[in-house]
């Protein structure tokens, strides 16, 4: 690799990538280079002749924080196979990639199957025994919670506090047993399992440790007490000095709510005393007012390190703050401004996000925006594809492809229910793992009947025959017979399974309509791709390729290129995004800081806050050249209009000097300023 690129470096990022004594913390501050910093030292510890690539895993959190990672350092690579050896993933693709290997010592079947979160909802329903969603979706958060923070479901019950805790518990040991008896895994498993493993199993231990000597781990304020535990089992053998490099920034944790802990960062100090911190300061990304803005606000926080960014992009435009009357004219000026200024800069609609601290602050923009023809993107949305109901006829089409899919047969068989219960299928489960095969195939398999009544064996097998029949006309050519074409094929699959009478039997009548409508337009978008799409000028396609055409779709939802729109995102979705001008809304009391519980104890509380604290850090330095931040006097909640406070984040951002404070009679004129602009443009192109 050239020197020309470690000449690029500067001095803290220089420290860093060439520290190699030992354990090393990188404290880097928002914008300051740290994926630079993670694929140099990747590149440096190649380069330098002390490991292969085989030996090095970099983790991250997100597939496309890993896939960016990829990309840049076979960039830097002289030899390009160096890059195809390394282990760059997800803490969980990790996972997977040891549960894999390792099925054995776990008494699971090489091929057991991974639960989603919507087939985890159906697991817990059942166990529940309600329909109450948010009662559901609570427990599944405590469930998650206990086991990232490595606590089993008889410590859980010993220490719960109330009776909702302990029957949360005790749903959670069943859950358990339930998921074992399906040779099934969920998505915190998919690193609690390895953790338990290392724990006990020296000998799989070392031989990962064998593997993997040099780890590096991306966003480490974000990891939860088991994510860091199998840091720790790692890279800490006898004998072996931890060699590791984690990366994170303290003011930037704001994953709480999903079992994150900043405690984390303590934790290292404490468990690798002889740990190299430094601190990356320089900001490659904002202007200094920005960034004054946003290390005053931090600056209220306590601090585990100190830190102050800093940037030599200049002082830069004011930070403008601007109160509005209410959340529709906040929504109708923003969009105005939003106009005006790329109008005025000639910029791109992908220059501009507009960040809030919900989902439903979104509404009211996304109207306003397409009043105004304006394209923008929503980060956070629900897909298409992973809608309930879309999911529900997936799971079919699953199945029919590709008998040995786990997760689809359990959500076909039981959605709608056709008499197969959750006896049936722990007993089923439990007989697939002793002969080491799918749930399909152990339906036909002799010595069943001894496991299960005849009454649970036949909705069983007249399930399957049904599938069997559907998959053996699904793979004939669309127009050899009667009956074949897929379109016909997909009418009579929806025929038999009933689906619609399953919506309007277990929803009310306005939710069973909508999903029953999203329902026939994803059929109806099948059958006309069967076809060869609208105009009917592409190959035609069989109920399998239309198969493998949506599992691909759904793989690469949100990969395509990014659009020339306006992004809409909430605060924590548009972490580690960058923008050059920023509108940071409904900055407010109650808002942003978020509060909750308003019988909160006053520690908790405070905890809160420093949290709430680090999200509205983490929205000022989204921001590369302007930041506009707008809060409401009034706001609608319910049929009420309430009064609001500006947040006191605002205050704490110290905008005393190079602040502008545009007064609500301004925020009345973009509207008249754009059409002078466009007056004037169109005056330059007569003359």
């Amino acid at each position: 690799m050239s020197n020309d690129v470690f000449a690029k470096l500067n001095a803290q990022q220089h420290e860093a990538v060439y520290y190699m004594e030992g354990p090393c913390l990188v404290l880097a501050g928002a914008g300051s280079g740290k994926t630079r910093v993670i694929t140099q030292k990747i590149a440096h510890l190649i380069g330098s002749g002390q490991y292969e690539a085989r030996h090095i895993a970099a983790l991250t959190f997100t597939n496309k924080a890993a896939a960016e990672m990829q990309e840049r350092i076979s960039r830097l690579l002289s030899e390009p196979a160096d890059a195809s050896q390394l282990t760059i993933s997800t803490f969980h693709s990790l996972g997977v990639k040891i549960l894999r290997q390792e099925a054995k010592e776990l008494n699971l079947k090489d091929r057991f199957s991974i639960l989603d979160s919507d087939d985890c909802f159906s697991l817990v329903q059942d166990l529940a025994v309600t329909t109450d969603k948010q009662v559901i979706r609570r427990v599944q958060g405590i469930i998650s919670l206990w086991k990232n923070g490595m606590v089993d479901p008889e410590a859980a019950l010993k220490n719960a506090v109330d009776d909702e805790q302990a029957q949360a518990a005790r749903l959670y040991r069943n859950y358990v047993a339930t998921l074992s008896a399906y040779q099934a895994v969920d998505f915190d498993d998919l690193i609690r399992l390895p953790v338990e493993l290392f724990r006990t199993n020296d000998k799989v231990r070392e031989k990962w440790q064998r593997k993997l000597r040099y780890l590096l781990v991306d966003e480490y304020q974000d990891t939860n007490t088991c994510q860091y535990e199998l840091v720790k089992l790692l890279v800490s053998g006898i004998g072996k000095k931890p060699m590791f490099t984690a990366v994170g920034d303290d003011d930037q944790a704001i994953y709480a709510w999903r079992g994150a802990t900043i405690e984390n960062l303590k934790t290292l100090q404490q468990d690798f005393s002889d740990l190299k911190v430094i601190r990356l300061e320089q900001n490659y990304r904002s202007s200094m007012r920005i960034l004054q803005a946003a290390n005053s606000v931090i600056g209220n926080n306590p601090k585990l390190f100190e830190k102050k960014l800093w940037s030599d992009h200049g002082l830069g435009e004011p930070v403008v703050t601007a109160a509005m009357s209410d959340e529709e004219q906040e929504a109708e000026q923003i969009v105005m401004l939003l106009s005006a200024h790329r109008f005025e800069r000639r910029a791109r609609f992908a220059d501009y996000a507009i960040l809030y601290r919900g989902n439903y602050q979104a509404r009211i923009f996304e109207t306003a925006l397409r009043r105004e023809n304006i394209p923008y993107t929503v980060s956070g949305g629900q897909s298409f594809f992973a809608r309930a109901e879309i999911r529900d006829i997936i799971s079919y089409l699953r199945l029919v492809a590709n008998l040995d899919d786990d997760p689809a047969f359990i959500r076909a068989v039981t959605t709608p229910r056709r008499g197969v219960g959750q006896s049936t299928l722990e007993a089923l489960g439990a007989f697939a793992g002793q002969w080491q095969c799918s749930l399909f195939e152990a339906v036909y398999k002799g010595g069943l009947e001894a496991k299960l009544s005849p009454r649970q064996l036949r909705p069983l097998r007249e399930f399957c025959d049904f599938i069997n029949s559907i998959e053996e006309r699904a793979s004939r050519p669309g127009t050899s017979a009667k009956g074949e074409n897929a379109a016909e094929l997909l009418d009579e699959l929806m025929r038999e399974i009933a689906y619609e009478a399953y919506l309007y039997d277990n929803f009310d009548e306005r939710t069973a309509k909508n999903k029953w409508q999203n329902v026939l337009e994803f059929t109806n978008w099948l059958k006309e791709k069967s076809k060869g799409g609208k105009l009917g000028d592409g190959p035609e396609k069989n109920l399998l390729e239309l198969t493998q055409m949506v599992a691909l779709m759904t793989m690469l939802e949100g990969r395509d290129e990014e659009p020339d729109a306006v992004h809409l995102s909430t605060l924590h979705a548009a972490k580690g995004l960058e923008f050059p001008h920023v509108f940071l809304v409904g900055v407010e009391e109650g808002i942003l800081p978020h509060l909750g519980d308003a019988d909160m104890p006053a520690d908790q509380l405070a905890t809160r806050i420093q949290e709430e604290r680090r999200l509205m850090y983490v929205g000022i330095t989204r921001a590369q050249r302007t930041l506009h931040v707008s809060w409401c006097k009034k706001r609608k909640r319910g049929r009420e209009v309430v009064q609001c406070e500006p947040s006191r984040f605002i205050g704490e951002m110290k905008l005393n000097e190079g602040v502008a404070v545009q007064k609500e009679s301004e925020t009345l004129t973009p509207k008249a300023r754009l059409a002078n602009l466009k007056a004037l443009l169109q005056k330059t192109k007569v003359a």
